[in-house]
């Protein structure tokens, strides 16, 4: 199993989604509203929030956990809607999840996504 987190543009959120809930066998996606900043630290950003003199740009973060042979179609998804060509774009991580717990039924395992 893998997770797949990424970080888009809250402008772009309704695209991904809508897309990632055409692909057959996702399990679903959870949606966090998040801020941060990146390599140019938001200076020239519109949308900035100032925190404690600290600025931010507002994000959002996708998670799903998928079987291996979806990886690929998830990140590709996220990859064309979220594009704008512009810096802040955001980024996509792939990991590897060692063990899933349905808090419920205690199923443990692929079968708990």
């Amino acid at each position: 199993m893998k997770e797949i987190k990424a970080i888009i543009r809250p402008s772009k959120l309704l695209d991904v989604t809508e897309e990632l809930q055409k692909i057959d066998g996702l399990p679903g996606v959870t949606v966090s509203e998040i801020k941060g900043f990146g390599k140019s630290r938001g200076k020239n950003a519109s949308d900035k929030v100032v925190y404690e003199m600290v600025e931010f740009i507002p994000r959002i973060q996708l998670e799903v956990v998928v079987n291996e042979d979806l990886v690929a179609e998830v990140v590709d998804v996220i990859q064309k809607y979220a594009h704008t060509g512009n810096t802040g774009d955001g980024k996509v991580f792939v990991s590897t999840v060692d063990e899933i717990v349905k808090i419920r039924t205690n199923e443990r395992g692929p079968g708990a996504v």
